[in-house]
């Protein structure tokens, strides 16, 4: 699988966001919360919804599934001039992305051991250290083995 290499203009996305790790998995509880509520953002972009996850600097250079980041369910929005209750804003700087087309349940991880073990260490980019994320369009279906999403992974060229 060969992904479109992308240049991404910043973003501005209102949502929910939550701390978790892989081992303590709250992404349902968080979309549980966020779905109901989604309808307040005013300003929406489009209807597709932005699975995102921010990770610290040292997140991948020491791996450990207990290690904790933020996880957003977002919609990308105009402007931040009317912020429902209970939401937060998020802005994705401008960079470069390595795009994955993907089909399948949202539960199988195997896509993301191909792009970090397989495709980024035989490609020409490193990792980069913005927002990870994933475009849930109108052909995305939760828990659907034909649900399709794009995966952007950030990335910067070697040196």
């Amino acid at each position: 699988m060969k992904p479109r290499i992308k240049l991404l203009s910043e973003k501005k996305l209102i949502g929910m966001q939550t701390i978790m790790s892989l081992t303590d998995n709250k992404t349902m509880e968080l979309w549980q919360n966020f779905m109901p509520k989604r309808k307040d953002i005013k300003r929406a972009v489009n209807s597709n919804l932005y699975s995102i996850q921010h990770y610290d600097d040292l997140y991948f250079k020491d791996f450990n599934p207990n290690a904790s980041f933020e996880k957003w369910a977002a919609i990308e929005v105009t402007d931040f001039k009317i912020i429902p209750k209970d939401m937060q804003t998020f802005t994705i700087p401008t960079g470069l992305y390595a795009v994955f087309e993907y089909k399948g349940l949202s539960s199988d991880n195997s896509i993301f051991h191909y792009i970090f073990a397989e495709w980024l260490p035989n490609s020409e980019y490193h990792l980069d250290h913005r927002p990870h994320f994933e475009i849930l369009g109108e052909k995305y279906k939760n828990n659907d083995p034909n649900s399709e999403e794009e995966i952007w992974i950030p990335i910067k060229p070697r040196t």
